[in-house]
C-alpha cells in the first residue's frame, strides 16, 4: 500500500481537479474568490494565520484556471488500491481496503450535483446511534469546495481539517468588521484573544459534534423522503429549485437532530454559531426560528426556541412531501412549481 500511496493521491487529486474544472464556474464571484484563497493556503501548506500576498494568490489562480481548461473535458480516473481498480464513487469498497491502513476516502455528489472527492488520514472510526462515523484528519487530496461532512448510507464522513479551516475563515471574516452579532457571541465563548490556536481547536471539537448531528439528521430525512427525493434533485439540478429544495431538507434535518440536541445540551456556543451561519435563503424561509433565537437572547429562556424547532420538524417534513408530489406531477417541468411551492411555505 505504501509504495502505491503517491499514485493513489495523484489519482484522487486529479479527479478533484477535473470536478473543479467542470463546476467552479457555478460559484458567485465573491464565494469563488474566498474559496480559492483558502484552497491556496491548503495547496501551499500554509498555517491559517500566515499572511499571504494578493499578487501571489492572483498568479496562482490564473495558473489554476489555465490548468482547469486542460481538464474540463476529461473523464474521471479509476481509484486503484492494492492493484484493484474502483470507480471513484465506490467509497465503501475503497475504504474496505484503506481504513485498515489508516486512511479514509470519500467520493460523492454535492450541491448542483458537483462530484467531490478527498483522501485523508483516519483519525477515528466510531459507531454512533446505528451509524459509522469516520473522522479524517490531514487531507492529502481535496477539491475546491471541501465540505466538512457528508453522509452516504449509514456512514458519516467528517473532515476535521476542512472543518477547522472553514471555522478559521469564519472567525477571520468576522474580524474584518467585528459586528455585534451571533458570530461575535459564538467567538466570545472561546478564548481567541489569549490563544487562538487552542481556541480554534476547542471550537472545532465543539462544532464537530454539531456537524455529526446534522449529518444524522440528513440520513433520517433521507429515509423519510425516500428515493423520489433524490430523483427530484437530479431533475432540477443546477436550478434555483435545487437550492430551495436543499434548504427545505437542511431545515428538516436540523429540526430532526442538530437543534434538539443543542437545545437539550444548552450548547450556547454552537447555537450562536448555528444562527451566525444561517443562509439568507433559510432565514427568509424560516423567520420564526430567527425570531425565537432573538427571544432567547432577550429572556434567556429556550422554551420558545424548542417549540419552534418541534413545530418546524412537522412543517418542513410536510413541505418536503409536497415537493416530491410536485415532482411526480410535473416531472421535467417541476422546477418552477417547486420554487413557487417553497416560497409560499414560509414558517
Amino acid at each position: 500500500m505504501q509504495s502505491d500511496f503517491f499514485s493513489l493521491v495523484t489519482a484522487v487529486q486529479k479527479n478533484c481537479d477535473i470536478s473543479d474544472a467542470q463546476f467552479a464556474g457555478d460559484y458567485t464571484l465573491c464565494v469563488y474568490l474566498l474559496k480559492m484563497r483558502e484552497f491556496y493556503r491548503w495547496s501551499k501548506a500554509l498555517r491559517l494565520g500566515d499572511s499571504i500576498s494578493s499578487g501571489e494568490v492572483g498568479l496562482w489562480v490564473d495558473q489554476r484556471e489555465a490548468y482547469w481548461e486542460e481538464l474540463i473535458d476529461r473523464d474521471y480516473l479509476p481509484v486503484t488500491v492494492d492493484g484493484v481498480e474502483y470507480a471513484p464513487m465506490e467509497s465503501e469498497a475503497i475504504n474496505a481496503r484503506l481504513l485498515p491502513e489508516g486512511y479514509v476516502y470519500g467520493g460523492g455528489l454535492g450541491r448542483f450535483s458537483k462530484p467531490y472527492f478527498f483522501l485523508g488520514e483516519l483519525l477515528s472510526r466510531e459507531p454512533l446511534h446505528g451509524y459509522t462515523v469516520l473522522v479524517a484528519g490531514r487531507e492529502y487530496a481535496r477539491e475546491l469546495a471541501a465540505p466538512p461532512a457528508m453522509a452516504q448510507g449509514t456512514t458519516i464522513y467528517i473532515r476535521r481539517e476542512s472543518l477547522r479551516r472553514m471555522l478559521w475563515e469564519k472567525v477571520d471574516e468576522w474580524r474584518w468588521r467585528k459586528r455585534e452579532n451571533a458570530m461575535a457571541r459564538a467567538i466570545g465563548c472561546y478564548a481567541f484573544e489569549h490563544d487562538q490556536e487552542h481556541a480554534l481547536d476547542c471550537m472545532t471539537q465543539n462544532e464537530l459534534e454539531t456537524v455529526i448531528l446534522h449529518e444524522i439528521g440528513e440520513v433520517v430525512a433521507g429515509e423519510l423522503l425516500g428515493d423520489r427525493w433524490n430523483e427530484m434533485l437530479f431533475t432540477v439540478s443546477r436550478t434555483s429549485a435545487e437550492m430551495f429544495a436543499r434548504a427545505v431538507r437542511d431545515m428538516l434535518a436540523d429540526c430532526l437532530s442538530a437543534l434538539p440536541a443543542l437545545l437539550d445540551d444548552e450548547n450556547q456556543a454552537s447555537l450562536h454559531f448555528y444562527f451566525a451561519n444561517l443562509s439568507p435563503l433559510r432565514k427568509d424561509l424560516f423567520p420564526s426560528l430567527e425570531d425565537a433565537y432573538s427571544s432567547w437572547l432577550s429572556n434567556s429562556n429556550m422554551q420558545h426556541l424548542k417549540t419552534v424547532v418541534r413545530d418546524g420538524k412537522s412543517h418542513w417534513l410536510a413541505v418536503a412531501g409536497q415537493i416530491v408530489d410536485a415532482y411526480d406531477r410535473y416531472r421535467d417541468q417541476s422546477a418552477t412549481a417547486i420554487e413557487k411551492l417553497v416560497n409560499e411555505s414560509r414558517f
